[in-house]
């Protein structure tokens, strides 16, 4: 990292004028909300928070919380996907390893899992980013369905209207 000549420039913020395309920062003080209605209903006992829904380039990241027990979903992803268990535990029925609390998970491209949180987790909170399409698929890979940033959208555009906040309240996780 080169270091400023001069001590005082270093404290000096940049002084050119950002792109003037630049869309501005997200920044979320409390990511994991305690207004339940920022959480969008994603099946029963499952929600996602949106923190990030890149159109431009397919990805969203968000966070999933799930209050039960048992499957929730068996999926390929074609793209990779990154997670960071922030409460909880979960794991996939294909793989012998448990994502816990503080764990980080990398999936890679390719991908076909089945998630299962186990028996006496309350809550599950998990940060992911899912780059493209996550398609829902049966036990042989056949398609069944599909959610991409898109369809995100729209899942929060319907349910910021129903409870109150107004469609364009997933305006400002838009990029």
């Amino acid at each position: 990292m080169p270091v400023e000549k001069n001590d005082s420039d270093a404290r000096m913020p940049y002084r050119l004028p950002f792109p003037k395309d630049a869309l501005p920062e997200i920044v979320i003080p409390n990511a994991i909300p305690t207004d339940e209605r920022i959480w969008v209903p994603q099946a029963e006992n499952v929600w996602f928070r949106p923190l990030c829904l890149n159109r431009s380039q397919g990805y969203w990241m968000n966070l999933l919380k799930v209050r039960k027990s048992g499957l929730l979903s068996r999926h390929r992803h074609p793209q990779a996907v990154h997670g960071w268990v922030l409460k909880g535990r979960w794991h996939y029925l294909e793989h012998d390893w448990m994502a816990e609390e503080g764990s980080y998970v990398y999936e890679a491209p390719g991908e076909t899992h089945t998630l299962v949180v186990p028996e006496g987790v309350e809550e599950m909170i998990t940060y992911f980013q899912v780059n493209g399409v996550m398609l829902y698929v049966d036990p042989y890979g056949k398609t069944m369905g599909f959610e991409d940033v898109f369809t995100k959208i729209d899942l929060c555009r319907k349910h910021y209207e129903e409870v109150g906040l107004g469609a364009d309240y997933v305006d400002q996780f838009i990029r």
